[in-house]
């Protein structure tokens, strides 16, 4: 086996401890309030909107798969869409519009003040997951913002944060998937009691 790569495990895993740690120290506020923030919304009747690009996307996917299926228990469906699934409306608006209009497109079609837009983005700059946050604010809807840099435009204007900043996608992508995972739970045992 090469030593290189030895190394290179070691430091991923390293790095990704460090930002367990750190979620562990600074993320739990963030998250319980993230948490309230979902489950307040979906009781009144709202839903959670959310979208990403890449990884990103994919997470937005498996969030909109858990809480409309189930994370680990029994109960029944919440209406969480991915803005991300739909190929026909995502080639459609970047043929037609561009590709910055890609979900704002959507968010002006379904966004209503009472939901709440879950915006992930690694780098927090994504030119289309910001125009869709803005016209959510806009509308009067919730933002709840993963990224992994700080002091990023997504995380100054969204309402909570979560930033898992980190100079690789990577590793902040890992800690976003372990808060969502955490967030499926509790919502899931939040609604499963109303």
């Amino acid at each position: 086996m090469d030593s290189t790569w030895e190394t290179q495990i070691r430091q991923a895993i390293g790095a990704h401890k460090a930002m367990v740690a750190k979620l562990e120290a600074d993320g739990v506020a963030v998250l319980t309030e993230a948490a309230a923030a979902i489950a307040r919304v979906l009781k009144d009747g709202g839903r959670v909107y959310v979208c990403g690009n890449g990884g990103s996307a994919a997470d937005a996917q498996h969030i909109a798969g858990e809480l409309v299926g189930r994370f680990e228990m029994a109960r029944r469906a919440l209406p969480v869409v991915a803005l991300t699934t739909d190929t026909s409306i995502l080639t459609a608006l970047g043929n037609d519009f561009g590709f910055e209009d890609s979900f704002v497109r959507q968010v002006e079609a379904l966004v209503h003040p009472e939901d709440l837009l879950w915006a992930i983005s690694t780098s927090g700059e994504s030119p289309n997951v910001l125009k869709a946050v803005r016209l959510a604010k806009d509308r009067g809807a919730s933002v709840l913002a993963f990224t992994g840099r700080a002091g990023s435009t997504l995380g100054r204007i969204s309402d909570i944060c979560l930033c898992a900043d980190y100079p690789s996608s990577a590793r902040s992508q890992e800690i976003h998937q372990l808060a969502y995972h955490i967030l499926c739970g509790l919502v899931e045992r939040e609604m499963a009691r109303s």
